[in-house]
């Protein structure tokens, strides 16, 4: 009789943090989030990547990059300068995992 898969019926998170991925695939879940935000407030304002770039006081490659969710690598500076260059602020809260959530 062949063998079960022993992760039918259980979580998607719980899966990627038995194979050690659970905090990757959400940093890169979040990036994701942030370029679209970004993008989004940055066209609600009916700015081009080239004006944005101008007021973060960068290149307009830079905000591609920035822009760009396959592009995981953001430093909390730029984060703030497309923030502050589009009239906005962000932030984010640490939260302690519970106990029984850790893995040893």
């Amino acid at each position: 009789m062949a063998k079960s898969n022993p992760h039918i019926g259980s979580k998607l998170d719980d899966f990627l943090a038995e194979e050690g991925l659970l905090d990757e695939v959400k940093l890169i879940a979040l990036k994701r989030v942030l370029a679209f935000q970004l993008d989004e407030l940055r066209k609600s304002m009916k700015l081009s990547k080239q004006q944005m770039a101008l007021r973060m006081k960068t290149s307009r490659a830079a905000v591609d990059r920035l822009l760009s969710p396959e592009n995981t690598s953001i430093t909390l500076q730029t984060l703030g300068q497309a923030a502050h260059a589009l009239g906005a602020t962000w932030d984010f809260t640490l939260k302690k995992i519970p106990k029984h959530a850790r893995l040893a």
